[in-house]
């Protein structure tokens, strides 16, 4: 890749369609429905390949409803934790299932989404916390905004509801959801008796290497056969892991503790999650700090001082001019970048199965101005 402009995002078609077959193995094998969730990865060319495998797409609100509507074309469900006045009509006319955060918000706009034939939801929260340091993204920690808890929930105002929502995981595995079922069960049995469809939300990394895909199976087959549902999941991350990457320059070396390299592309603007979460991207052909022989600290081209992504080693000393791969950068990279300090939009190619490289979109000055 050292031929391209930097930096740029690559989709790895491979990689994308790898995954694919080990989602769609699970609906061929369990029935259940599997939907993208694009607030993780949202690049719309490849929906046509995705549709292939997924049964539609899931989203948070009115532009990722209009964009699966548009551009994937299948099942397509929205929650979101607060819908608006302005926006609801058309959100359900692009949806199929509109899944409430509240009782409120349930009786505000039931009669419009009953009118328009549609399914309706509501986001339960079964407070069970199966997360350990991240309570930015724990829907059940205790301040939790999102789902509502068995002690506010109205199970005499159903009228039109006919499922239930969750959504407890980040980047677990299938014990986790097993004991989140558990909980969902010992709260909200009585309520899953008088529904027809649950949907287990995200976070599943269901194509990670080491992910329990059996017991990710037992759990949908247990509330198909117990209460008759028809079970919906909807993982992001797990429809990209490790697809795409990050491509980027060294633009110059500098010392201060240890050597830094000034890189391109940039954190804060390009993979967020690394100073969020905070999240250590792989970096292709790198180890640890003084894992290998020379180890530099990784940072920005921007005026934020703490723009940095962390500290690698490798065997040989960098190169100004030369490139770097960071790796798993199809997921909550291109939703989520920005232009802070005028930092320029990476492009986004796309590298086909033979090994030819495709420029899906590319990015100016104009893209910066326009946003302002």
């Amino acid at each position: 890749m050292t031929e391209i402009k930097t930096p740029c995002y690559v989709i790895d078609e491979g990689k994308l369609i790898k995954n694919l077959e080990i989602l769609k193995g699970v609906q061929d094998r369990t029935g259940c429905k599997i939907l993208l969730a694009q607030k993780a990865f949202s690049c719309y060319h490849l929906y046509p390949l995705i549709s292939e495998y997924l049964s539609g797409t899931a989203c948070s609100g009115l532009f990722e409803a209009r964009l699966g509507y548009e551009e994937m074309g299948k099942e397509n469900h929205v929650f979101s934790a607060g819908y608006r006045e302005n926006e609801i009509d058309e959100i359900i006319s692009y949806c199929d299932d509109i899944i409430f955060n509240s009782f409120a918000q349930l009786e505000k706009y039931r009669k419009k989404v009953l009118g328009a034939g549609k399914k309706i939801g509501l986001r339960i929260n079964p407070e069970i916390s199966t997360q350990e340091g991240h309570e930015i993204y724990d829907p059940c920690s205790p301040k939790s905004r999102l789902g509502i808890t068995r002690k506010n929930f109205d199970t005499d105002n159903l009228y039109g509801v006919s499922g239930l929502h969750f959504h407890t995981l980040c980047e677990q595995n299938s014990d986790d959801l097993e004991k989140t079922l558990d909980a969902v069960e010992e709260k909200f049995g009585d309520v899953l008796k008088k529904m027809q469809w649950i949907n287990f939300g995200g976070g599943h990394h269901i194509t990670r290497a080491d992910y329990d895909i059996e017991r990710l199976e037992r759990c949908i087959k247990r509330m198909q056969k117990k209460y008759g549902l028809e079970v919906y999941i909807e993982p992001g991350e797990a429809v990209a892991l490790n697809a795409g990457y990050l491509v980027t320059e060294v633009l110059d070396i500098t010392c201060n503790d240890i050597p830094i390299a000034i890189l391109d592309c940039s954190a804060s603007c390009h993979m967020p999650d690394v100073l969020e979460m905070p999240y250590r991207p792989p970096l292709r052909d790198s180890g640890k700090p003084y894992e290998k022989k020379y180890t530099y600290r990784l940072g920005s081209q921007t005026c934020l001082s703490g723009d940095v992504i962390g500290e690698y080693s490798f065997d040989n000393p960098l190169e100004i001019g030369e490139h770097l791969i960071f790796e798993d950068m199809a997921i909550y990279s291109m939703v989520k970048n920005n232009t802070f300090n005028g930092m320029p939009l990476p492009s986004i190619l796309l590298l086909r199965t033979d090994g030819t490289v495709e420029t899906l979109r590319k990015f100016g000055y104009e893209n910066f101005r326009n946003r302002l």
